[in-house]
């Protein structure tokens, strides 16, 4: 068994941090559609502006808000603004075809990758 890529939102762009929150990442209920990733899923956020890495779980923010919310102790690690990679993984024995995609600065779905 091998743990692989199955679902990414590729530049998203920061909307707003709650530390807080209880905890986890708001995410734009169609970008978790178009990326097929699942409210209550573990997911691996990357911070392309200053680097940090952490862990958390999805809950759906409104559909078309373009809302990227990270909150509880992660908001710490960002910033609004921040453009970061979300990031699902799947266990398999065989190979994984994953949805990627790619937004723009409103976190507006523009293409899949």
């Amino acid at each position: 068994m091998r743990q692989l890529l199955r679902g990414k939102i590729h530049r998203a762009t920061v909307t707003g941090t709650d530390p807080d929150y209880i905890g986890s990442i708001s995410i734009d209920e169609e970008l978790l559609e178009k990326a097929d990733i699942w409210p209550g899923e573990r997911v691996l956020v990357s911070d392309l502006d200053n680097g940090a890495r952490f862990e958390t779980y999805v809950v759906v923010g409104e559909a078309g808000s373009g809302m990227v919310e990270v909150n509880g102790s992660a908001a710490h690690l960002v910033r609004k603004g921040d453009r970061v990679i979300v990031m699902a993984f799947e266990i398999s024995d065989a190979p994984v075809k994953p949805k990627i995609i790619l937004v723009d600065e409103r976190n507006r779905f523009t293409r899949y990758l």
